[in-house]
């Protein structure tokens, strides 16, 4: 079981603050803990969690291993200064920068190639849910998102799926248990048809308004093999509580 934190745009002192609290409030030894903030915290962040078990990841990376673009930074920089994981595809990045399932691609292919862990992004709009298009969109943005895998290491250690519906993030608003079943469900059989019985180890997480009241029922639902944690991964005590869910 993975839950993982996504700081997004936010973070600081105070923030590193909490999670030095974090480690002293965790009860369960069922899950592994990955906090993504700010790329200009992942240093710091692997400094404080050193020792603890928790890991470090980054919340995007460009392509390419260096070059001439300015504001963007590669897996291999994020790797240097300490994360093990990445963010590919979050829905905020697809809608607010436009980017696109063959980007995302390429951006996991570049994750592998400086040995970290990519944790794909995938989730419907509200107008396409209510057409009833849940599971095509999330099955057609796995196609277009994963690459290929024949690497010597085994695909669970470099590759997560977080289904994250776009109308859940940051709203209150979570899908039913069974909505989420199906869409997990699907997943899992995406996984396998793309990746054989390598596909069964993949672990998916839920993301989308995940909070300490609802996580115990979301992550003991079938298939659902962890969280991604948005704004309740600040704080400490929600942090933990919802880690101690597992």
């Amino acid at each position: 079981m993975l839950i993982a934190g996504n700081w997004k745009m936010n973070g600081g002192q105070q923030a590193l603050g909490e999670v030095r609290q974090l480690t002293g409030l965790i009860t369960s030894k069922g899950a592994e803990i990955l906090i993504c903030p700010p790329a200009t915290l992942v240093t710091q962040m692997a400094q404080a969690v050193a020792g603890t078990g928790i890991s470090v990841g980054g919340q995007d990376c460009h392509p390419e291993a260096s070059g001439a673009h300015t504001g963007d930074i590669a897996p291999e920089l994020l790797k240097d200064a300490g994360a093990q994981s990445v963010i590919l595809g979050h829905s905020e990045r697809r809608a607010d920068h436009g980017e696109s399932d063959s980007l995302v691609q390429a951006k996991t292919r570049a994750a592998w190639r400086a040995g970290l862990r990519a944790i794909v992004c995938v989730g419907e709009t509200a107008q396409q849910r209510s057409a009833g298009l849940t599971i095509a969109v999330v099955t057609g943005q796995l196609s277009g998102s994963l690459p290929g895998w024949s690497g010597q290491a085994a695909l669970d250690q470099v590759l997560v799926i977080a289904y994250e519906p776009v109308w859940a993030i940051g709203t209150g608003l979570v899908p039913s248990n069974e909505d989420i079943i199906a869409v997990h469900a699907a997943i899992r059989t995406h996984l396998l048809q793309a990746f054989g019985p390598a596909g069964k180890t993949v672990k998916i997480l839920y993301g989308g308004s995940v909070k300490p009241d609802n996580a115990q029922t979301i992550l003991h639902l079938p298939e659902v093999n962890g969280a991604l944690v948005g704004g309740a991964s600040l704080k400490a005590a929600d942090f933990a509580r919802i880690i101690n869910s597992v």
